[in-house]
C-alpha cells in the first residue's frame, strides 16, 4: 500500500532526499518545484518503505490505508498529480546516496578556515541557513533575535490549531545547543548593534529578517479604529510580546477579512472555531480567555476575483470544509461564482458548500458560526464615523460589520545600514549576496512567496554565494572586533 502526503506538507523536500525509488515529486530540481501546493508520492511507484514519513518533519506522510476519512482525499490528490505522466525513472532522487562514503555537495578546501558568520532572525529562513552552515561546513554561527525567545514565523506566524506545523520548530531548536553555535536573544539591529559593527565582527552575516510588514489596501476608512492587519491578529493569537492582549475587538457579531490566502483562511478559522477545541494548543492563554466570550458569530472572507483564483492552498480550504464547528458557505451573488464552481477543478471544493443569496442587511444567524466566502467582491471604502461599522464593496454593496483584517499580504521594512526596494518590499541581491560579506534569505531576499519549506533550497543557494566569496578571498576576515559578542551576550 503506498504512501500519500498530506495537508501540513512544509515542501522542505527531506522526504526527497530519502526517497530510494524517486517516486516523490516535484523534486528541488524540478521547475515546478516552490510553485506546486505541496509535494506529491506516485503511488505507482512507491514501495511502501515509509522512509519518506520518518523523514517528514511536520508528520504531512501517512499511509494510504491509515488515513482517517477526513484525510482519506488525499489519496486521490497524490494520484491526481500524475494523472497522465509516466512513471519517474526508479532510480535514487537527487541528493539520495547509497551506503558509502560520506558525500559532500560543497566544494570546500580541507585546510580553509573555519568561519565566523552571524545569522540575523531564527525563523524557518535563519534556520535552515544554520543547518546548511553546521551540517556541511566547520563555520562557527552566532544566531541574532530581536525577540527574546527563539522560532520567529514558526513560533509566531503558524496557528495553534496546526501542530504538525508548529513541530518543525523542534527540528530546528536542536541546532541551539550545537556546539558551534551561540544565541543572542533580546538583540535588535538597528537598536543593539548597527550593520557596520556586525560586518566588522564577522566574516559574513546572514539577514533573515522576514517580511514583518502588512500591505495596505489604499481605500479611504482603513485605518479606522477596528480595522487591523491580519499580521496583528496572528501575532495576538500566538502570544506575540509586541502585541497586547486586547488588541483583537470581538464584540461584534460579524467581522470581515479582505484576502483569500491561507494567513486569511487561519484569521476567520480561529475566530470562529469554538474556544473549548483550541485547549491544549499553543494559542496564547490571554487570546484563548478573550474568545470564549467573544460575540463573533460568521466572518466574511472577500476574494476580488472569483473562486477559481482564490489564493488559499486547496489543502487548506480542504480542511476547512471538512471543519465541524463551522458552517462553510458561498455568497452566490454573481452568476459567475456558481459558474466556475461547478466547472473550474480549482474551485470543486466549493460544489459540497451552502450557496446562497446573502441579505446583508439582516444579522447573522444563529446557530453554528460561520465563514462566508464572497468572491467578486473588491473592497471600495472602510466605512464608519470614529470606528469601523462596516465595509463597501464592489457593485456599492455595504456589508454591516464590526471590525476589518487586512490580509492581502507581507512586506519586507527597511533596515537601517543596508539597500532597500521600496516597490518589491526586499533587499536588492544576487542569489542572496548582498555584497560579499553580507547576505540574505527568505521573504526580505525573494519576497513574501512560499512556505516553510521553500526557505531550504533558498538557504542553500544564499549559503552557496558566501561560500563562493569565502574561496575567492573576497570576505574581510581580518576586521574582526572579538569584543562585540560579549557586549550582545550581556544584552540577551
Amino acid at each position: 500500500m503506498a504512501f500519500a502526503i498530506t495537508q501540513t506538507c512544509c515542501n522542505d523536500a527531506s522526504c526527497v532526499a530519502v526517497c530510494p525509488v524517486n517516486c516523490i515529486h516535484p523534486t528541488p530540481d524540478e521547475p515546478d518545484f516552490g510553485t506546486t501546493e505541496m509535494l506529491y508520492i506516485d503511488p505507482r511507484s512507491c514501495i511502501d518503505c515509509g522512509a519518506c514519513a520518518d523523514a517528514c518533519p511536520v508528520d504531512a506522510i501517512f499511509p494510504v490505508d491509515a488515513l482517517t476519512a477526513a484525510m482519506r482525499p488525499y489519496a486521490g490528490i497524490n494520484a491526481d498529480f500524475y494523472a497522465g505522466r509516466e512513471p519517474a525513472a526508479a532510480d535514487p532522487a537527487p541528493n539520495f546516496h547509497a551506503w558509502g562514503p560520506p558525500v559532500f555537495h560543497r566544494a570546500i578546501p580541507s585546510d580553509f578556515p573555519a568561519l565566523e558568520v552571524a545569522v540575523v532572525g531564527t525563523g524557518p529562513a535563519g534556520m535552515y541557513a544554520v543547518e546548511d552552515l553546521l551540517l556541511h561546513t566547520g563555520s562557527r554561527v552566532t544566531l541574532i533575535d530581536r525577540l527574546p525567545v527563539a522560532g520567529g514565523l514558526v513560533r509566531y506566524g503558524v496557528a495553534p490549531d496546526h501542530p504538525s506545523t508548529k513541530k518543525i520548530g523542534e527540528t530546528f531548536a536542536r541546532y541551539h545547543h550545537h556546539p558551534r553555535l551561540r544565541m543572542r536573544l533580546g538583540v535588535e539591529v538597528g537598536r543593539d548593534v548597527t550593520v557596520d559593527e556586525l560586518a566588522r565582527r564577522f566574516d559574513a552575516v546572514i539577514y533573515a529578517v522576514g517580511a514583518s510588514s502588512a500591505r495596505r489596501l489604499g481605500i479611504a476608512g482603513e485605518d479606522l479604529t477596528g480595522s487591523v492587519a491580519a499580521t496583528t491578529v496572528v501575532a495576538w493569537y500566538n502570544g506575540h510580546p509586541d502585541v497586547p492582549a486586547d488588541a483583537i475587538d470581538l464584540s461584534a457579531e460579524r467581522l470581515v477579512v479582505v484576502g483569500t490566502g491561507n494567513v486569511a483562511l487561519d484569521v476567520a478559522r480561529i475566530l470562529t472555531t469554538d474556544p473549548r477545541s483550541l485547549e491544549g494548543t499553543s494559542i496564547a492563554p490571554a487570546a484563548l480567555e478573550r474568545l470564549k466570550s467573544s460575540r463573533v458569530r460568521e466572518v466574511v472572507l472577500l476574494g476580488r476575483r472569483g473562486p477559481e483564483a482564490a489564493a488559499y492552498t486547496t489543502p487548506e480550504l480542504l480542511a476547512l470544509t471538512q471543519h465541524e464547528d463551522i458552517d462553510l458557505v458561498v455568497d452566490a451573488h454573481d452568476p459567475r461564482i456558481t459558474e466556475a464552481i461547478d466547472t473550474e477543478p480549482r474551485a470543486a471544493l466549493l460544489r459540497d458548500c451552502k450557496q446562497e443569496t446573502i441579505d446583508w442587511s439582516a444579522p447573522p444567524q444563529p446557530g453554528k458560526r460561520r465563514i462566508v466566502l464572497r468572491f467578486h467582491s473588491a473592497p471600495r471604502e472602510i466605512v464608519g464615523a470614529d470606528r469601523v461599522r462596516g465595509i463597501r464593496v464592489t457593485g456599492e454593496v455595504e456589508i454591516p460589520a464590526g471590525g476589518v483584517v487586512r490580509a492581502v499580504g507581507y512586506r519586507g521594512t527597511p533596515l537601517p545600514g543596508l539597500p532597500f526596494d521600496g516597490d518589491s518590499g526586499t533587499i536588492p541581491n544576487d542569489g542572496g549576496r548582498v555584497r560579499p560579506g553580507t547576505y540574505v534569505v527568505g521573504w526580505i531576499k525573494r519576497g513574501p512567496s512560499g512556505g516553510i519549506g521553500a526557505n531550504r533550497a533558498c538557504a542553500e543557494e544564499t549559503v552557496g554565494r558566501l561560500l563562493e566569496d569565502a574561496i575567492a578571498g573576497r570576505l574581510r576576515t581580518s576586521r574582526r572586533k572579538p569584543g562585540l559578542v560579549a557586549r550582545l551576550a550581556r544584552r540577551s
